[in-house]
């Protein structure tokens, strides 16, 4: 069974910065490419960036040279650094397994809130 615990999300102003961290179980981490995907009110999810099993990485261009994705095979833990938080950045992020572009599990951990206030 897999899990997902996403953490550390919050509040931020504008031009703000937050590191979200997501813990892994139940599959062999440092096999899988990882990813944090996100979602705003109304919207459908959205990919945000990914890392592979070598430590490729790889951002959607809303957030590219702003996000730093990162990960820590000893800890299963994936990171989502961001920087010059926008408005627009709000929204629940969630992590999980990538294939390409999209999430490679139908399953979703509680995700993480995210606001960014102007």
């Amino acid at each position: 069974q897999v899990q997902l615990v996403e953490s550390g999300g919050g509040l931020v102003q504008a031009g703000g910065s937050l590191r979200l961290s997501c813990q892994v179980s139940g599959l062999t981490f440092s096999s899988y490419a990882m990813g944090w995907f996100r979602q705003a009110p109304g919207k459908e999810r959205e990919f945000v960036a990914a890392i592979t099993s070598g430590g490729s990485t790889y951002y959607a261009d809303s957030v590219k040279g702003r996000f730093t994705i990162s990960r820590d095979n000893a800890k299963n833990t994936v990171y989502l650094q961001m920087n010059a938080l926008k408005p627009e950045d709000t929204a629940v992020y969630y992590c999980n397994a990538v294939i390409g572009r999209g999430p490679a599990y139908n399953y979703w951990g509680q995700g993480t809130q995210v606001t960014v206030s102007s």
